[in-house]
């Protein structure tokens, strides 16, 4: 199963989607995977880092994919569950620092997703809808923007199931929605 978590920033998306995980590990066993696309490029991000791991708990076990989403699932075993945190972070370095286009970055989305299915994975990605900030006024931010919601529209497309985080309070979209 994919699920796409989205919300404004600071909704509360993270702690839905670490809840869906694991109740999806629960239901089905297997491990539990953290695959986080954050660095720690600065001590402030480093603690953060440390924080977020110190309260998911040593259940979990975590890798880095900064930006090969494409072979970030190599190494975990079939029938696991896993959480992407987050997709927002993974498409501005995607796009700035390794200049993905549009193209190159579905490929590597559509390959995350194709290896999940193949390995049957439950998998949970989480991402911010900058669309409900303030609209930018720089050429760059909205080139980000676009790059960002050209993956939104794709993963929306394949997940089972897309899911809206407002206030903390979790709204499942896809509800009654016919599979594709």
């Amino acid at each position: 199963m994919i699920v796409f978590v989205s919300g404004g920033a600071r909704s509360g998306k993270s702690e839905v989607a670490e809840r869906l995980t694991r109740e999806c590990c629960r239901a089905r066993g297997g491990a539990l995977y953290y695959l986080a696309t954050a660095t720690a490029s600065d001590a402030e991000m480093a603690v953060r880092i440390a924080r977020h791991r110190r309260e998911r708990g040593d259940a979990w076990r975590t890798w880095e994919a900064p930006l090969a989403l494409g072979t970030a699932l190599d190494n975990v075993e079939p029938g696991a569950s896993v959480l992407l945190d987050c997709l927002t972070l993974w498409a501005a370095r995607a796009l700035f620092e390794a200049r993905y286009d549009t193209a190159a970055g579905l490929t590597q989305l559509e390959a995350l997703l194709v290896a999940a299915r193949v390995r049957s994975l439950d998998l949970v990605v989480v991402s911010n809808d900058l669309n409900e900030d303030v609209l930018p006024q720089d050429v760059e931010t909205w080139r980000y923007i676009a790059f960002l919601q050209h993956l939104h529209r794709a993963l929306a497309g394949q997940a089972d199931r897309v899911i809206e985080v407002v206030a903390g309070v979790a709204i499942d979209w896809t509800e009654g929605r016919e599979a594709t």
